[in-house]
């Protein structure tokens, strides 16, 4: 393969300017559409050394067969036409969001010349005004069937809506007052269309002036005696006070914002988003993002925006607040605020919460995306005939003789060099045998690379001697089983040192790799170039999901043993016993946070004063 893309054009031919460009295939169907304030200087990236570039970005240009670009003024004017081009052209090589789920939606079909209230999934529908999302369907029932208690709007389908205008007979909801029955001419479609606005403010975030205004209402019918009218307005307001009970309470303030959390690793990325209108949580909404190329958090926010408030996939968009935050700045925010601020018609602060409940909700939208990604990874390689087909591809692309339904994969953990550990995770069929789980402790270690060599160096024995018991094996004949594949964290030297220790070990047939985190390669003993399997598949996913859960138990066994130091390194302090060591351990939460203390906030622990404190902090320090 030439090291260089043959359709390169000169780089004098690319301009300066702000642009657009688009990569294209040998049949005009174009791949990529980016933009850049530099046209020259960013395409310059694409067409350096092959083999000097991302995996994955040396997949789409090899892939592609031309390159053209388009100038633009400004960079507003670049980031619009890149959107345009991407809901014109759907690249496979931009991102792709869907749902994690269907959210119910509570819905007014202002469109109409008499408009409806009622429940939907599909965000699709023209001349429709949505509220939420919600999480249950049920809690958005329990909200339209309160609501319409105050605001009687119509919420039959049109087919009950016409037969009742047959008949000149209102139907139940008419008749206990939960519609102002528009169909029998209670009242005019005007009357009701002014009943269908107040719902909708109401909903919009002008819950409290609406309670406000209910109150005044019920105390001035009281003064004037008319108690049954004041009685109405009494409920009224009791209806209401229920609907915003439901709702939580998260600023004092009337805030209307979104906040965005996102959870992201090399193959995809998990969104959560809060919206939250008069300072009360009134949906959640999910999305998991498949990436083909690799992007930075700046731009991955980007195309979050993009996607929610003017959705690619044609759904209705959702409705720009006054605030928007996310966990970090998009690339070029200048331009994105602006072009929110256009969608809304008016200004709109998209910044990062620093600090308060905004900070606080922000972490909570955060966990909840690290939750949504963890269980799409899960779900994605708990499925049997997904598993079926990930093992299936795993063969196929790593040209084994079989299946691999025995995959063990090791990693190494340490801190800066000190309390190296390993671990080895099993999966059997593609699911995790965590009773064949095991630690290693490795006392003296040059590097990773000759870690790993121990560790499967003391792996291999059980094969090459399974009558042999060792302490930190639970039950040695679990360890005899042959493994179909041996996968290692790291890239070529880590997999160089499996394979060396496999030579010395003499046993033969066995096929070690390595997978490289940060670009998700997995490397074949001696090779030059890495084994690249297809994205956003079974197969990787489940390649992915082993060597995550061999860091997880790695990493986990590699605290413990820290922890474990420092309580024997304290232990050596006279007048430091088991229980203060407990007492030290629990006050600060954890070992990390017991070595960044000063004297003095050591000497808050009861039992430990000034002076055995500092002797904790020289200790802690050597």
């Amino acid at each position: 393969m030439a090291n260089e893309l043959p359709f390169r054009p000169k780089t004098g031919e690319i301009p300066t300017q702000p642009g657009v460009y688009r990569w294209l295939d040998s049949n005009g169907r174009v791949l990529y559409v980016g933009k850049a304030k530099n046209l020259r200087a960013r395409l310059s990236n694409y067409f350096g050394p092959l083999d000097s570039l991302h995996e994955r970005t040396r997949r789409m240009v090899t892939s592609a067969s031309d390159v053209q670009w388009t100038i633009v003024n400004t960079e507003y004017e670049a980031l619009q036409l890149e959107f345009t081009w991407i809901k014109e052209f759907d690249p496979p090589f931009n991102v792709r969001f869907k749902d994690d789920k269907s959210y119910p939606y509570l819905a007014v079909s202002i469109g109409e010349s008499v408009p409806r209230a009622f429940i939907t999934r599909n965000r699709e529908l023209k001349g429709v005004k949505y509220f939420g999302p919600y999480t249950q369907a049920w809690a958005v029932r329990e909200t339209l069937d309160t609501l319409l208690k105050v605001y009687p709007v119509r919420s039959c389908t049109k087919g009950v809506y016409q037969r009742a205008q047959s008949s000149n007979r209102a139907c139940l909801l008419g008749d206990i007052g939960k519609c102002a029955a528009p169909c029998v001419k209670r009242v005019t479609p005007e009357a009701h269309k002014q009943i269908a606005k107040q719902f909708i403010d109401f909903m919009a975030g002008g819950d409290l002036k609406h309670v406000e205004l209910l109150r005044s209402k019920m105390q001035q019918a009281s003064k004037d005696q008319q108690y049954e009218l004041a009685a109405q307005y009494r409920d009224d307001v009791e209806a209401l006070e229920t609907v915003l009970e439901k709702s939580a309470v998260v600023f004092s303030d009337q805030t209307d914002a979104d906040l965005f959390g996102i959870a992201n690793d090399e193959l995809a990325a998990a969104v959560s988003m809060f919206v939250v209108r008069g300072g009360r949580i009134r949906g959640v909404r999910g999305w998991v993002i498949d990436k083909e190329l690799e992007r930075d958090p700046a731009e991955l926010v980007e195309y979050v925006l993009q996607n929610v408030y003017a959705p690619i996939d044609g759904a209705e968009p959702q409705e720009v607040p006054r605030e928007v935050i996310v966990p970090v700045d998009p690339a070029d925010k200048a331009e994105v605020t602006k072009w929110l601020s256009n969608i809304r018609g008016g200004k709109v602060d998209l910044h990062i919460a620093q600090r308060g409940d905004k900070a606080a909700l922000a972490g909570t939208a955060l966990t909840n995306a690290k939750h949504a990604l963890m269980l799409y990874k899960t779900r994605r390689s708990a499925d049997f005939t997904a598993r079926a087909d990930a093992l299936a591809g795993i063969q196929r692309v790593l040209d084994l003789d079989e299946a691999p339904l025995r995959i063990e994969c090791f990693d190494v953990s340490h801190l800066s060099g000190t309390n190296v550990v390993a671990s080895m995770v099993v999966f059997e069929d593609g699911l995790p045998k965590k009773d064949h789980y095991r630690r290693f402790s490795i006392e003296e270690t040059q590097d990773d690379t000759d870690s790993i060599y121990q560790v499967l160096s003391r792996r291999l024995k059980y094969l090459r001697e399974p009558e042999i018991d060792q302490t930190d094996a639970p039950s040695s004949n679990k360890f005899a089983y042959r493994p179909s594949l041996l996968i290692v964290d790291g890239g070529l030297p880590q997999v160089n040192a499996a394979q060396r220790a496999i030579d010395e070990s003499g046993i033969s047939g066995l096929t070690v790799v390595g997978l490289a985190k940060r670009l998700e390669e997995v490397w074949r003993p001696g090779s030059e170039f890495p084994v690249i399997f297809p994205r956003a598949t079974d197969e990787l996913f489940l390649l992915q999901r082993i060597r995550d859960e061999a860091h997880r138990f790695a990493i986990t066994y590699q605290r413990q043993k820290r922890a474990s130091s420092i309580a024997s390194a304290l232990g050596d302090i006279a007048g430091l016993g088991e229980k203060r060591v407990s007492a030290l351990l629990r006050h600060f939460g954890s070992a990390k946070r017991l070595k960044l203390a000063t004297a003095d906030e050591i000497a808050q622990v009861a039992g430990i004063g000034p002076i055995l404190a500092q002797q904790i902090v020289t200790a802690l320090y050597s």
